[in-house]
């Protein structure tokens, strides 16, 4: 099954995306990066390099937004690609926002290539 992709990601992952790194950021910091993730450049990784730098778990098909993702897939909806934040000072990957997407992804191929903005 292929996966599909929208060009870029939606308007609305960007406040998602602050809001996220507001709870290990101050605000402004969060804030500057959710508009620098807006003006980065489309790039890709393989799901599975995006998990191995972030060190998180990946959450079980039992999760309900997992579920709702994979039925997308199954639909072949497009996704929103992911946004990525490096975490230069603690050397790790933050997913800012598309952790349920990931995980979908991930259960359908660990090799797939995932669009995303990273800064």
């Amino acid at each position: 099954m292929k996966i599909k992709w929208l060009d870029k990601p939606q308007k609305h992952d960007y406040p998602a995306a602050e809001s996220y790194l507001s709870l290990s950021m101050d605000r402004q910091t969060a804030r500057t990066a959710a508009e620098e993730l807006r003006n980065a450049e489309m790039t890709e990784f393989a799901a599975k390099d995006i998990f191995r730098a972030s060190g998180l778990s990946l959450l079980g098909v039992s999760n309900s937004h997992v579920e709702k993702v994979r039925a997308q897939i199954a639909r072949s909806d497009k996704l929103s690609p992911l946004l990525l934040y490096r975490d230069k000072a603690n050397g790790k990957l933050i997913i800012a926002d598309g952790y349920h997407r990931l995980c979908a992804v991930y259960k359908f191929d660990e090799d797939a290539v995932i669009p995303c903005k990273i800064i």
